[in-house]
């Protein structure tokens, strides 16, 4: 399979995409992926026809229309996150779950006293319900694992959130 070389921007911009249209099957405005990755539409708009050369993206015409991601663009991305190569497991009930990625873990209001919560962006979709135990690691550098049980999840972003009850985080080995 040959590796496409996309901009850190086309690579944003086409992340947004494939996000935004995970949680509906409809064309993705070009507005949308615009306050998504902070960038003006007519930027948007100039990064999509190079995005559609390289046949990642199909524009859809009409007032519905819009963008969708290719297959090739899921692929793309898939080679591009090479910068992460070491997938991060995901496990509800202490069983893994194959065909989801985390994509980031997101621990924001760790320092908030009384609610110790972690955000997990994932790709793909997720049966899972509030208060099921979710474990999420060890991640490839760091080896953290954040275990909890679910609080709520936003599907528009795809995001999981937890109620952290665990965090582990190795010490480092010094025979490595």
């Amino acid at each position: 399979m040959s590796s496409i070389e996309l901009t850190s921007s086309q690579k944003m911009i086409l992340r947004a995409l494939t996000n935004l249209h995970a949680g509906d099957e409809d064309a993705v405005k070009g507005e949308d992926i615009a306050e998504q990755v902070d960038r003006n539409p007519g930027t948007i708009r100039n990064q999509m026809q190079s995005l559609k050369a390289l046949q990642l993206v199909e524009g859809v015409p009409g007032p519905k229309g819009g963008y969708k991601p290719t297959a090739k663009a899921f692929e793309a991305l898939g080679v591009q996150q090479l910068d992460e190569p070491a997938p991060v497991p995901l496990a509800v009930e202490g069983e893994v779950v194959d065909d989801v990625v985390v994509e980031e873990i997101d621990l924001s209001s760790v320092h908030h006293p009384d609610l110790c919560r972690a955000e997990i962006y994932i790709q793909g979709s997720l049966d899972v319900t509030d208060d099921e135990r979710v474990r999420v690691g060890p991640t490839p550098l760091s080896k953290l694992v954040v275990e909890g049980t679910l609080d709520g999840r936003d599907d528009t972003n795809n995001v999981l959130i937890l109620e952290i009850e665990e965090m582990v985080a190795p010490a480092d080995d010094p025979a490595h």
